[in-house]
């Protein structure tokens, strides 16, 4: 078992990477022609989640003017990717690249980025039922992934993964 796994829930970061990332669009990215002016900082469908390794921590989207990201924050501190490297996180059938990052106010936290930049948003609307149909779908890409069985049952006469019932 991780030491996640043994580390206390932490808070929902959602607060925290709004304010960060606010900050930063005032200030860092402002007036920048990469950014969307017609779209804010928000994050969308944080949950509290085990990953497939035992590692325990919250997963969603932020969606700012210049880019969406998945985000992880593991519950674990010592988990965390150091800023700039990689780590990769299977949810459901599938593996991402996380990038380690590290912003005043926030801490430590993984991004994904999944759309950069962000023009092909017509408005805040757009952006923030993209991402909640990203959250959705690895939700339900999650729920898809069959229980693979005990290998005594396996043995013992118990179902095959993918064998007919």
């Amino acid at each position: 078992m991780s030491r996640s796994a043994h580390a206390a829930p932490a808070a929902n970061p959602s607060g925290l990477l709004v304010q960060a990332y606010g900050r930063i669009a005032r200030t860092r990215m402002a007036g920048l022609p990469m950014c969307h002016p017609g779209l804010g900082v928000e994050a969308v469908g944080f949950h509290h989640r085990t990953l497939d390794g035992g590692e325990a921590g919250w997963l969603g989207v932020l969606v700012t003017p210049w880019c969406m990201n998945l985000v992880w924050r593991p519950d674990d501190p010592a988990c965390v990717a150091a800023p700039g490297r990689e780590r990769t996180h299977r949810l459901g059938e599938a593996d991402y690249g996380f990038i380690g990052a590290q912003e005043d106010g926030m801490g430590r936290f993984e991004a994904c980025s999944l759309f950069s930049p962000m023009f092909e948003f017509e408005d805040m609307a757009a952006a923030r039922a993209v991402a909640g149909e990203v959250m959705r779908l690895l939700q339900a890409r999650e729920a898809a992934v069959p229980e693979q069985p005990a290998r005594r049952r396996f043995l013992f006469g118990g179902a095959r993964p993918g064998a007919a019932a």
